[in-house]
């Protein structure tokens, strides 16, 4: 364990995966390298076909733009350190870095549960009021909800790093986690912490309950007027094109709920379980969603079908 007696320490350690026996290192780390790469290239093409293709300026392809971003910011901000920390056995980070990072894994996070929200706004109304929705959901108007889905989150975590930050912290530097979150970094401190946890928790729910309620709201709304649909392939075709927004939704907040319900009956989990569940339902999904985004929407899938058939005929083409 390492310890300092001054009240402001210079640096935390990532403690990483507790327990890791160092032959698994250089595995784990190019495991990690190769999670990032995916979730790199994978968002980054969405943004660039999407961008490219005047036919995808649309209301839920501005969404999906929204959540490969947040998706590749998150990426970018959480594996970078930890996988240095196993590549080059570089643990430790900086004091303001530490809390730089705790800023945008919280911050980004809530983003993205709002975006979400939006997306399930997008298929309400797309399902409920078909007739309206190229009136109500103009792409201006997505991306000012949007927007407000980033600003929002970004703005209230300016608060909680600065409560954070005026904490006194005098004992351990360890942080028992593969990056900086709130907690991790607010349990170091000398001071009564709990107040300050307390209203980052209560923020923390808000951006979880909020969207997730509505979003339960929205597709209870999208099931029943689904029903009501006479024709079995209507219903069918309906449906369908909720079926992306509803598996990224689940990747999103399936494991966080379990995890928060698994806490509140009592039923906890050792250090390394807690630590390696949380590290898969945060960078997982960035890397599934650009695959659910290519192969279960329609528009999009079709686009590529399109190039990757040109291409072929343009290469035999030339080979002939």
């Amino acid at each position: 364990m390492l310890y300092t007696n001054v009240t402001r320490i210079k640096d935390f350690f990532i403690v990483g995966f507790p327990g890791l026996s160092p032959e698994y290192y250089a595995p784990v780390s190019a495991l990690l390298f190769v999670l990032y790469l995916v979730i790199a290239v994978g968002n980054i093409f969405i943004l660039v076909v999407v961008k490219c293709e005047i036919s995808l300026h649309k209301p839920t392809y501005l969404i999906f733009c929204h959540l490969a971003l947040t998706d590749l910011a998150f990426g970018t901000v959480i594996l970078p350190k930890i996988i240095s920390k196993y590549w080059f056995n570089d643990s430790m980070i900086s004091f303001y870095g530490c809390f730089v990072q705790m800023y945008f894994v919280h911050s980004l996070g809530a983003v993205n549960s709002f975006i979400l929200m939006v997306m399930a706004l997008d298929r309400f109304i797309a399902v409920c009021a078909p007739l309206y929705y190229t009136s109500y959901l103009t792409n201006t108007r997505v991306l000012g909800l949007c927007g407000i889905s980033w600003i929002m989150p970004m703005s209230w975590m300016v608060g909680e790093v600065l409560d954070a930050l005026r904490l006194p912290f005098c004992g351990s530097n360890i942080i028992v986690q593969c990056y900086c979150d709130h907690i991790a970094i607010t349990s170091l401190g000398c001071a009564n912490v709990r107040e300050v946890q307390v209203v980052a928790f209560g923020l923390a729910m808000f951006s979880l309950w909020l969207p997730l309620g509505f979003i339960i709201f929205s597709y209870f709304a999208i099931i029943i007027v689904v029903i009501r649909v006479s024709s079995s392939q209507s219903r069918i075709r309906t449906l369908s094109t909720c079926t992306p927004q509803l598996l990224i939704t689940f990747l999103y907040y399936m494991p966080r709920c379990f995890m928060y319900l698994a806490n509140i009956v009592g039923f906890t989990f050792s250090v390394q379980v807690r630590i390696v569940v949380i590290m898969l339902y945060s960078v997982l999904p960035a890397a599934v969603n650009p695959i659910i985004y290519c192969f279960k929407t329609s528009d999009l899938k079709e686009k590529l079908e399109k190039k990757l058939f040109s291409r072929k005929i343009n290469i035999s083409i030339k080979t002939a």
